[in-house]
């Protein structure tokens, strides 16, 4: 098991970081890689990572939940970024042959950052 950090510089960010996981690949791995936050307001999927998709991937996450009014901000006003993170998921598995991840034409791995800006660990398990 490898892991990396992502920086983030806002509150709710997506960042492409499908060349990071598939730099900790072996050459010669066949299987699967699973990539794993190991935060609470944070998440992995697979998509496009085109620049305004991202961002307007960014957008509906703001305009699905909104930011007040969750019984959890009374400990620590971050609710909706647990909910937010609920939505996309702590992993993704991706099939992996001759150490390359096995993805779509237009998919990458993105890590989606909904409790910003932060430092976050990233694990990546071959």
């Amino acid at each position: 098991m490898d892991s990396f950090e992502v920086s983030t510089d806002s509150e709710c960010s997506v960042v492409d970081i499908t060349d990071r996981v598939e730099d900790l690949i072996p050459a010669d791995a066949d299987g699967r890689v699973t990539v794993f936050s190991e935060h609470t307001t944070a998440g992995v999927t697979v998509n496009e990572a085109e620049s305004r998709l991202l961002s307007d991937f960014e957008t509906a996450l703001d305009e699905l939940v909104p930011d007040a009014g969750w019984a959890h901000d009374e400990i620590d006003d971050n609710a909706d970024s647990h909910i937010r993170s609920l939505l996309i998921g702590p992993e993704v598995t991706v099939p992996v042959a001759d150490g390359s991840l096995q993805l779509g034409t237009w998919q990458s791995v993105l890590f989606v950052e909904c409790d910003g800006p932060r430092r976050r660990r990233v694990r990546v398990v071959v």
